[in-house]
């Protein structure tokens, strides 16, 4: 398996402490390798990825978030991001959700979920919550997801969705704006070769939960496809 190399988390560290255009244009070879090392990364986990589900985005490196951040309206004017980060589209309009994952000195993390969901969806799913929530409290209470996620997280509203009432019995579901997961992952793993398989596994650990959420936005309440 491919490792982030110490040089590549070193990069980032000196990067933190210089964080401007001139040490950039200075160091661009040290990046220029530090980024081919987390392709090569990317590149083994969207290999491993695709042996347990269908994935669009095509290569590592189109997963990669670019390293020049948007400081036009941000208090924050520094030019670069200090991590490395990704994220993996599910192919098909019947596989909804994405995988996501954040590498930095003494911090990696792996995510998932549905971030924004539209109007439309949202109502889907509070809808299918409402009619049926065991489904969705089977997979959040279940060995796996507690062990990997702990708890479904995302912004929630303070009080009760438009249409729906606050004495619902699956009102803490039906509360949630976003439906996210996500995972810390050991620092001490940051430059092990066993780190693309341990973010794999805690992709593979989403999977009931994006089915389900799948299965609500690519279906009528009938079952019935509308995709």
């Amino acid at each position: 398996m491919t490792a982030i190399s110490k040089e590549t988390f070193q990069f980032l560290t000196d990067l933190k402490k210089n964080n401007d255009r001139d040490w950039f244009t200075k160091n661009k070879k040290r990046y220029e390798v530090a980024h081919q090392n987390v392709i090569g990364f990317a590149d083994q986990l969207l290999l491993e990825i695709n042996k347990h589900d269908h994935i669009e985005t095509p290569t590592g490196k189109k997963s990669l978030f670019r390293i020049y951040r948007d400081v036009r309206f941000s208090a924050d004017k520094s030019p670069y991001k200090t991590w490395w980060a990704g994220g993996f589209k599910r192919a098909t309009s019947k596989l909804r959700g994405g995988y996501y994952f954040h590498i930095e000195p003494n911090s990696i993390f792996a995510a998932g979920g549905f971030w924004g969901p539209s109007k439309e969806d949202l109502l889907l799913i509070r809808e299918q919550i409402q009619a049926d929530p065991i489904p969705l409290r089977k997979i959040i209470n279940s060995k796996s997801f507690k062990t990997y996620f702990g708890e479904l997280k995302g912004e929630k509203l303070k009080t009760s969705p438009k249409g729906f009432d606050k004495e619902d019995p699956a009102i803490d579901l039906l509360c949630f704006k976003q439906f996210l997961v996500s995972r810390e992952i050991d620092p001490k793993m940051a430059q092990s070769a066993d780190l693309v398989k341990e973010l794999n596994e805690t992709f593979k650990a989403m999977r009931p939960f994006f089915d389900y959420m799948s299965e609500i936005l690519t279906t009528d309440l009938n079952g019935e496809s509308t995709v």
